[in-house]
């Protein structure tokens, strides 16, 4: 269809036929709009003046708060920091390698909430301080399935 027929609608008598070009039209331009602001704003909101982000609603309600710190133990045990591990290290591994010094009250590894895999490191607590001082000397860079791990007192910091 050429231009002329189109402004020729709008003129005589077929104004009806012009009314549905032109909401034709405006559906097809709102599609187009909407296609266009998904391929270029992939969080599907109309992207602002400045910058398109995806917010968290979390971060959006409330203000930076810091970490709470991970208290002391309670009964008085020791607990202990174990850092680069082997992403194939157990719980069970971890507590046996420091049970070869006295008892271990827990043994755990952090992992990721969404996977459940190992982050590499983790806390083993030790009811007696001279145990777990002897256990932090030995087992500081010892290699245990390919990494040497690396022990300390953890820092319950305020």
């Amino acid at each position: 269809m050429c231009i002329n027929g189109v402004i020729n609608l709008f003129k005589g008598a077929t104004q009806c036929s012009a009314i549905t070009l032109a909401v034709v039209a405006f559906v097809l331009g709102m599609i187009a709009m909407c296609l266009i602001c998904k391929l270029f704003c992939p969080c599907g909101k109309k992207k602002p003046a400045k910058k398109c982000e995806k917010k968290s609603a979390s971060k959006e309600d409330k203000p930076f708060e810091k970490r709470k710190p991970h208290p002391a133990p309670a009964d008085g045990s020791v607990e202990i920091y174990v850092g680069n591990l082997s992403y194939e290290m157990t719980e069970e591994q971890l507590r046996k390698e420091f049970e070869a010094f006295g008892k271990v009250n827990s043994a755990r590894l952090i992992t990721n909430k969404f996977n459940g895999k190992s982050k590499g490191f983790g806390f083993v607590q030790m009811p007696v301080r001279a145990e777990a001082e002897a256990a932090c000397a030995k087992l500081n860079d010892k290699e245990i399935l390919g990494r040497k791990m690396k022990c300390n007192e953890a820092k319950n910091v305020i």
